[in-house]
């Protein structure tokens, strides 16, 4: 049994934690100002330049992204998982799990040019946007004005449209998983007290369908959160985590302060499970 447990918790330990401790220790460098060479030595610096005013507007831009497609993929999700877990049987439940599970056999990057082309201004859903108003709407919510023109392909707009597609089976699957756990007598013993289906899914299915929730809300997020190419085709010239990731080690050739911005995100997603942990949310997971 050992033997066979060897090779997994070798890459584990060794290839996985090696390379993020490698990182870790990245962060802790810095780069020499006018030679530009990596300085091998201990210090913060490259830390406190995460909290200068362009670097900070990143990781807060993203926070924003990666929050306004998980709280989009809750609600899209959840009446479909309802559906799924309540009423769909036999063959109609077959397809259900066919038509989530579809979008996640297609290569990736055929999926984000796909939307790219659905986004522009000859596309379907980017002449509809535009059309009804909605995606100046949410790029001025979002506080990033249409560069380039009003075409969706280059937005914020787009790029939530295409993250929440690229992700909502994520979101789905756990909800639909957690909403089959819930007891159908307890729905009925609400409704024979008299509660009304408000009361119902406030202080029944909801509490009891949160684990989900959270699950599908760390798939979401943490996905959102470190993800470039999707920005990188479909997004604004405006930076996210990831994409400054990319342009640090690459362009900039700024090995440290990528790393640092690799951390930023690590940080970010303890905080959400510490605060998911705390709130009791993950008890039932």
């Amino acid at each position: 049994m050992l033997l066979l447990l060897t090779p997994p918790l070798l890459w584990l330990g060794v290839i996985y934690l090696g390379a993020l401790f490698a990182l870790l220790a990245q962060s802790m460098f810095s780069v020499d100002e006018f030679s530009g060479a990596v300085v091998y030595q201990p210090t913060l610096k490259t830390y406190a330049e995460l909290l200068a005013p362009a670097n900070l507007d990143i990781i807060v831009r993203t926070l924003l992204v990666s929050a306004v497609v998980t709280a989009l993929a809750a609600m899209v999700g959840f009446p479909i998982a309802y559906y799924a877990a309540r009423y769909a049987r036999g063959k109609v439940k077959a397809l259900f799990y066919l038509a989530v599970m579809m979008p996640l056999w297609s290569s990736y990057l055929v999926k984000v040019y796909a939307w790219k082309l659905l986004l522009a201004k000859e596309g379907a859903v980017g002449w509809f946007m535009q059309a009804a108003g909605l995606s100046r709407a949410l790029d001025a919510w979002l506080a990033a004005p249409l560069v380039g023109g009003p075409s969706l392909s280059v937005s914020y707009t787009g790029m939530v449209l295409t993250f929440l597609y690229l992700w909502t089976p994520f979101m789905v699957l756990p909800l639909q998983a957690s909403l089959e756990r819930v007891p159908s007598t307890l729905i009925e013993a609400s409704d024979d007290l008299g509660a009304g289906p408000g009361q119902t899914f406030r202080h029944v299915i909801f509490p009891l369908a949160a684990p989900g929730l959270v699950a599908g809300s760390i798939f979401t997020f943490s996905l959102t959160l470190g993800d470039y190419i999707v920005p990188q085709i479909v997004g604004p010239s405006s930076l996210i985590l990831g994409q400054a990731v990319y342009a640090q080690q690459g362009t900039a050739g700024d090995i440290p302060l990528a790393a640092a911005f690799c951390v930023a995100p690590i940080l970010i997603m303890i905080v959400f499970l510490t605060v998911a942990k705390r709130v009791g949310a993950l008890d039932a997971l």
